[in-house]
């Protein structure tokens, strides 16, 4: 940030995102060893089976925000640090409500708000697909047993052909009991898909304005309508998403050059970007078997 004729350098405070981060290390752990079947009260030794879930999960989150974190820094925008939101850890809940930045300036121009954009989710989706990968490979297949209702997990295009790849076709009357790792790794892809959704200050909200400007609330508009048909149909998780991003706002702040157009690289970008939400993306993430 320049003040006349000096350079004021805007360092994020740190006390309060390492308080969280902490706090969702300890939430996100607990729900692990409880995904585990630890009694955490009655043996708080246990908890250290709900590290590995905690350590992938975390890893994604942050890499995810890293990457917003160090794209808008490049490009002089002043943030927040990275902060965790801790959450419940009782299933079906999984500690933590995810990760986030606030940016705390002006975007200068369009190449910068797809640096921004982007960095984040391409960033934590190269950490979950080697995530899921590595917890595929040591899922087991196991005979299917009726247990009532319980929550079933969609399969996005990326996950399915890691699941494939790692462990092959599951038999009929069998099922595949996800690594907490592989379990982590799904969540990670949820968030990235979630994110991309070309709406809003989503992420994906950022990329599709860099690309058509002022037209972006109308589209955002139309993408809030596609999500209430997707909670007619498939999900009905997808009227809550929806409502609570239209409360967020559909605006999106002008950056400071609205003039200069996108090069090559930024272009492909959002091409990357796009490949990756239609791999990651599910219609149906949940539902009761």
């Amino acid at each position: 940030m320049v003040d006349g004729s000096e350079t004021k350098i805007i360092r994020p405070k740190i006390p309060l995102p390492l308080i969280l981060f902490l706090a969702t290390v300890l939430t996100t752990v607990t729900a692990g060893a409880l995904y585990q079947g630890v009694n955490v009260l009655a043996d708080p030794a246990g908890l250290v089976s709900g590290i590995p879930f905690s350590a992938s999960l975390m890893l994604i989150l942050g890499t995810h925000e890293l990457g917003h974190f160090i794209a808008s820094r490049r490009h002089g925008v002043a943030t927040t640090l990275p902060i965790f939101i801790p959450g419940p850890p009782i299933p079906p809940m999984i500690g933590t409500f995810g990760a986030v930045i606030r940016i705390k300036s002006a975007i200068p121009s369009k190449a910068a708000l797809v640096d921004i954009g982007s960095s984040g989710p391409l960033s934590g989706f190269v950490i979950a697909l080697v995530v899921t990968a590595w917890g595929l490979s040591r899922s087991t297949i196991v005979p299917y047993v009726p247990t009532g209702a319980a929550l079933g997990f969609g399969e996005s295009l990326i996950f399915k052909l890691l699941e494939t790849i790692t462990v092959g076709s599951v038999p009929d009357g069998h099922e595949l009991i996800l690594h907490p790792v592989a379990f982590a790794g799904w969540i990670g892809m949820f968030v990235t898909a979630m994110n991309l959704l070309p709406i809003g200050q989503l992420d994906g909200g950022h990329l599709v304005y860099a690309v058509i400007g002022a037209r972006h609330r109308v589209f955002s508009m139309l993408m809030i309508a596609c999500l209430a048909a997707l909670g007619i149909f498939t999900w009905h998780g997808w009227f809550i998403w929806g409502a609570l991003i239209a409360l967020i706002g559909l605006r999106h702040p002008q950056v400071e050059d609205q003039a200069a157009p996108m090069d090559a690289r930024r272009k492909t970008l959002c091409a990357a970007s796009l490949l990756v939400f239609i791999l990651t993306f599910m219609p149906t993430p949940f539902y009761i078997v």
